[in-house]
């Protein structure tokens, strides 16, 4: 959606009007192709992506991920606030963003309650268990 908002407003600029825009060297490289990339140039890759295997750190991952991208959308806003053909999709999408949040949020919460630990850190014990030596309630057996 954000690529066809910039297709659509860049697809009739003139090659004078590319050249005092900035976008010049993107044009270079790409023509009025999109080409997906950050703010300061930096083009998207499969680093975007990162998975552990782990659920719990790869929720927290998502939540990350949901939290910047709506970041990123609200900075947009800031810039586009009096142009509603662009700002209210950039709305629709960040509103889903809040959305996924909560769900992965949710998610968290139930992988959370079905181990062993209620604390804000908790470790999956089908990878792991914890070090006997450092469980209280190892040692409250123990003794």
């Amino acid at each position: 959606m954000v690529s066809t908002i910039v297709h659509q407003l860049t697809r009739d600029l003139s090659m004078e009007e590319i050249e005092k825009s900035g976008f010049g060297p993107y044009y270079i490289d790409h023509t009025v192709g999109i080409w997906p990339q950050a703010a300061g140039g930096v083009p998207f890759n499969a680093c975007e992506f990162q998975s552990k295997g782990d659920p719990i750190t790869d929720l927290f991952e998502n939540l990350a991920a949901e939290q910047k991208a709506r970041s990123t959308y609200d900075n947009i806003l800031r810039v586009v606030r009096n142009l509603p053909e662009v700002a209210d999709p950039i709305r629709f999408l960040r509103a889903r963003e809040v959305v996924h949040f909560q769900r992965f949020g949710e998610a968290l919460r139930s992988i959370q309650d079905q181990l062993d630990a209620k604390n804000f850190y908790a470790f999956n014990p089908s990878f792991d268990n914890p070090c006997k030596a450092s469980c209280d309630d190892c040692k409250k057996k123990e003794n």
